[in-house]
């Protein structure tokens, strides 16, 4: 179909539902199909969850800093969704999840709480999962919702954590990986396989029939862990609003934010709206982000996603529906695929924006969508082959820049997210912190070392290589997490005045 968009631009932020943070936002507007007026699928305020007898209904407003980082993977997502507690039955899933057992939403809590003990914070409300924000807490979101389109049957690409769910938005697939992966995995892809995750069609950032560029809020960037991607092909998003103007825009943008502070799990001073971190400095990115491509050249041309990779154990009291299985062929190592699940069930339902002049005011989008509907969109504008049978069945966002001119309402400036000016620093949480003897295995930090990992080889001889794996594989503790980032932020520092012998070494 002939488009008006030649260029695409992504956010995708961190661990949030769709009812955590639009579900009380009470938003009406013209259904996307039919023209007709709608209504948002958000809460009546009557849905539960219950634990030991007790009932614990959604509430609003919400913390803007949660005590506690709800889990979020693999098994941590069944138990949220089907409420039996299977991380006590792993042997179950040595057999492929062909079929995901019945989801019935009503593990949230007892997820929430199990989180609460292992940060030996027993004293946490059980309820802090249910609770969902208001829409005056967040305007930026909201006003963008009620403004563009906002697309309310947006799942998650699979039940499970941040890097599967990452993948697919760029590689309609997940390759298999189900759970977030291990320091020995991180190892093993970069010793035998001398490169990031791979996948059988490549990916959206190393498509040879697009031009792309990533951005990333700060040092730190997951869309490095796919092989081809090199430290150079990451720029400062400090540049994206000047690139914009003074720069040949590229047909696809992906923009990651900044994670903060990830070896003691508080993510201080990031911006990704990981619950450990003030929701309001994503708020932020959104608004600098909206505002840098609607002064641009290329506003009118342009189509921008705002959505979140999965919903970091927040409730949602949507059911996900089965999926596609993107039936692609594995090129990892077969442990990848840790719970032998087959990718035929979506993930928990998470906020989805679209924002175009070409989108016509306050629609409400019911289709259903997950994150291979972005490629499914750049297929769809620029003439792609799909990577994977998922993007290639997936509903595309095309059908939404349906006006036969671009609009000329469309606001200039957002408002500030509540209190911006004053967010005071992160309190201590009461919770445990991590000790830096604490040894790094599984969880966020091994896939966070991953990434500077193949930084630092970027930045090294090759002859280095060995010496770099052998000091990779001697991290044992955070303490020595956190020492080997800081030699790496000392080395990327000293070779920024040097970018050609970066270059050279690629």
């Amino acid at each position: 179909m002939a488009t008006p968009i030649r260029y695409v631009f992504v956010l995708m932020l961190e661990n949030r539902s769709f009812d955590h943070m639009l579900g009380f936002s009470g938003i009406t507007g013209t259904d996307a199909v039919t023209g007709k007026h709608t209504v948002l699928n958000g809460l009546t305020g009557n849905e539960f969850n219950t634990f030991e007898g007790r009932r614990y209904p959604v509430s609003s407003p919400a913390d803007y800093v949660m005590p506690v980082g709800p889990h979020h993977d693999f098994l941590d997502v069944l138990l949220q969704l089907t409420g039996v507690n299977w991380a006590s039955h792993a042997e179950h899933f040595k057999a492929p999840v062909v079929k995901y057992p019945p989801i019935t939403l009503s593990g949230f809590v007892e997820s929430y709480v199990a989180a609460a003990h292992e940060a030996q914070l027993p004293t946490a409300d059980p309820g802090e999962i249910m609770r969902c924000y208001a829409p005056q807490q967040l305007p930026v979101l909201n006003a963008l919702a009620r403004e563009f389109a906002v697309c309310d049957q947006w799942f998650s690409s699979m039940p499970g954590p941040t890097w599967p769910n990452r993948f697919f938005v760029n590689a309609a697939t997940a390759g298999g990986l189900d759970h977030s992966p291990s320091m020995a995995e991180c190892i093993e892809w970069e010793e035998h396989l001398d490169g990031g995750f791979r996948f059988e069609r490549g990916s959206l950032l190393t498509n040879p029939n697009l031009t792309s560029r990533i951005y990333a809020g700060g040092d730190v960037c997951i869309a490095k862990a796919t092989a081809g991607v090199h430290l150079l092909d990451v720029r400062s998003y400090e540049d994206f609003p000047r690139d914009l103007m003074e720069r040949p825009v590229a047909q696809y943008t992906f923009i990651e934010p900044k994670y903060g502070k990830v070896t003691d799990d508080s993510y201080a001073g990031g911006n990704s709206q990981h619950p450990r971190d003030d929701v309001r400095h994503g708020e932020w990115l959104i608004r600098s982000t909206y505002e840098a491509i609607r002064k641009s050249p290329v506003w009118n041309e342009s189509m921008l996603i705002v959505t979140w990779d999965e919903h970091g154990g927040f409730y949602d009291h949507v059911a996900p529906p089965q999926a596609v299985a993107p039936r692609d062929t594995w090129r990892m190592p077969p442990a990848v695929n840790k719970y032998g699940f087959t990718f035929q069930q979506y993930g928990v339902r998470v906020p989805a924006v679209v924002i175009s002049p070409w989108v016509p005011r306050n629609v409400i989008d019911h289709r259903l969508y997950d994150h291979a509907s972005v490629p499914a969109t750049l297929k769809a504008a620029f003439g792609l082959t799909p990577m994977s049978l998922r993007d290639g069945t997936a509903s595309h966002l095309l059908p939404l820049a349906s006006l036969s001119s671009p609009r000329t309402d469309c606001p200039e400036t957002l408002p500030w997210p509540q209190g911006f000016e004053s967010i005071p620093p992160p309190a201590p949480s009461a919770a445990k912190p991590p000790e830096p003897t604490d040894l790094v295995a599984e969880g966020h930090l091994p896939g966070f070392l991953h990434l500077v990992l193949r930084t630092d080889l970027a930045l090294s001889p090759p002859a280095q290589r060995p010496e770099i794996l052998a000091r990779v594989r001697a991290i044992q503790t955070r303490a020595d997490a956190e020492q080997y980032i800081r030699e790496v932020d000392e080395k990327r520092a000293a070779a920024t005045a040097q970018p050609a012998q970066v270059a050279a070494r690629r």
